[in-house]
């Protein structure tokens, strides 16, 4: 007896448990991401002006490592933010959520595709083809996150002495969230160890094989992590712009404060 593709898809929306309620993932993924997209275009390049994104010992995600060239027109953080821009867009996460939130490709599990789509393409052309550059992007984005290490620790000593704040505690919280997130990628566990069929017969086999199973008991969480080290870099961002508009009316004499 045949079946047709349709009849099944369409059975599957209406019997399976939840799939009233399919459009609720893609739609909230949506939102937070155009929401996200909107601010960082917003702090990293209409709102560059001014340092508010950089007070006391803090300084935005958004603008580390801060490259200051005075030839450079535009705001310093187009020379940075690019690479978690380009890390992120290609992650293996990411891409599954913005292809069923933005092109419904599928829109959801057990839910028929859009009729207007007839044809896949594969990642074959621009832009999707940067997607097969994923591995690129995350060493580039290694070195950024050593930076944000590095900037974390700043923010917890200042004028010659220890500094505790808010703001170089959400900044702890932030980079854990990012390293959480990185170390946790698809591609790191396969660089550690994924192409390594004997671990006893490499170099360095022992600390591989202990750095590819702490990468897989992490890694099912990569998608969680993704989210929280997405919405806490906005969050140290706008709390910093906050501190620096003088609402707070912060000072950073002490040891303590915002």
């Amino acid at each position: 007896m045949t079946v047709e593709a349709g009849k099944v898809a369409n059975r599957a929306t209406s019997t399976l448990p939840g799939r009233g309620t399919w459009w609720v993932q893609p739609a909230s993924v949506a939102v937070g991401f155009t929401l996200f997209v909107i601010y960082s275009f917003w702090s990293v390049v209409l709102a560059s002006g001014g340092h508010g994104w950089e007070r006391g010992p803090y300084l935005s995600p958004f603008y580390s490592p801060l490259i200051q060239l005075g030839w450079f027109p535009f705001s310093s953080a187009i020379l940075v933010a690019w690479v978690p821009l380009a890390f992120r867009g290609t992650c293996y996460y990411y891409r599954k959520a913005y292809y069923r939130a933005f092109f419904l490709d599928p829109p959801a599990c057990a839910i028929a595709e859009p009729k207007f789509r007839h044809h896949y393409n594969g990642e074959r052309g621009f832009p999707l083809i940067l997607n097969n550059f994923h591995r690129f992007f995350l060493y580039l984005a290694l070195i950024v996150l050593a930076f944000l290490w590095v900037d974390t620790v700043r923010a917890f000593y200042y004028n010659a002495g220890l500094y505790i704040g808010i703001g170089s505690i959400i900044m702890l919280l932030n980079v854990v969230f990012l390293t959480m997130y990185t170390f946790s990628c698809h591609a790191l566990r396969h660089l550690v160890g994924g192409s390594v069929n004997c671990f006893s017969c490499v170099r360095g086999g022992g600390a591989r094989r202990g750095m590819w199973g702490f990468v897989s008991k992490i890694n099912p969480y990569h998608g969680t992590f993704a989210w929280f080290s997405l919405f806490s870099v906005a969050a140290v961002d706008i709390y910093i712009r906050i501190v620096s508009s003088g609402a707070f009316g912060c000072h950073f004499t002490g040891h303590f404060g915002c």
